[in-house]
């Protein structure tokens, strides 16, 4: 399909013929050329909106993405979308759906960027490109307070719950032979709060998730605890298309300027406490 288009393209440019027909056939993907603000990362972009930069994202992950009472979304990734929005000169828009598609609403031309905690796997790279890191998270094990699970190695024969989609997800149904415990022994929610109550209910053993959202998950149902031994550590980074590198290119170099001004960390440091 790629290589098909890559051939359109080349055969109308040869040819004189593009117009705003030829992109007609997915109206809400049309790209529109958007001029940056002054900056070191300001540069020409192309955006599926005209002055806009639509974040895919899933708004169930605290503290990374939350929608507010008034029905606004808030958290550490929309804090620093927004913020290299302003430096490329353009308005961020949430795209709010499913943890699933995120990432092919990236690719699909239907979003700009992903982010929605992301983790940078060798997996994704195949289908996304994927900014500097800008925050290292974690894995953990929510289990019933007195559960006999204690550590990761006392999931083998349990059922383990976790959101679709997510890189938990991924490392638990992986096979045995792959270190996992097989999609058997995983049952994937549509968000982490649905995952939590299947565990508070007695429908699964344990949680697999973030780090930082079961933190906010265990405050907020009594009975739970979070196990002391991470299950993995991983890194969250921007997700963009592979066909546009220049916008990935613009906003790699808009984080590394929020990243080197302190601008990122104090976001983190807003959602994130000090252990």
């Amino acid at each position: 399909m790629k290589n098909l288009k890559k051939i359109l393209v080349s055969v109308l440019a040869l040819t004189m013929l593009l117009s705003l027909a030829a992109c007609g056939t997915k109206a809400a993907t049309s790209a529109s050329d958007v001029s940056a603000a002054p900056s070191a990362a300001a540069t020409t972009v192309t955006t599926v909106e005209t002055g806009k930069l639509h974040m895919a994202t899933n708004a169930a992950f605290p503290p990374y993405e939350m929608v507010k009472d008034d029905g606004t979304y808030e958290g550490i990734d929309v804090e620093i979308a927004t913020k290299i929005a302003e430096k490329l000169g353009l308005e961020l828009v949430v795209d709010d759906m499913d943890f699933g598609p995120v990432i092919t609403s990236v690719q699909t031309g239907k979003s700009d960027i992903a982010m929605a905690g992301l983790t940078v796997t060798d997996e994704r790279k195949k289908n996304i490109d994927f900014t500097d890191t800008y925050a290292t998270g974690k894995q953990v094990i929510i289990v019933k307070e007195g559960s006999a699970i204690k550590t990761a190695d006392d999931l083998t024969g349990k059922m383990i719950g976790t959101q679709e989609a997510t890189t938990g997800y991924l490392y638990c149904s992986a096979s045995v032979e792959e270190g996992g415990y097989g999609e058997d022994s995983v049952v994937a929610y549509t968000n982490g709060a649905t995952a939590v109550q299947a565990l508070l209910s007695g429908k699964v053993d344990c949680v697999v998730i973030d780090n930082e959202p079961a933190q906010k998950y265990v405050e907020a149902n009594t009975g739970l605890v979070i196990l002391d031994t991470p299950f993995v550590t991983e890194d969250y980074a921007i997700g963009i298309s592979k066909d546009n590198t220049a916008l990935t290119s613009a906003v790699n170099a808009a984080l590394k300027e929020l990243i080197s001004d302190g601008t990122v960390q104090s976001i983190l440091d807003k959602y994130i406490k000090a252990n």
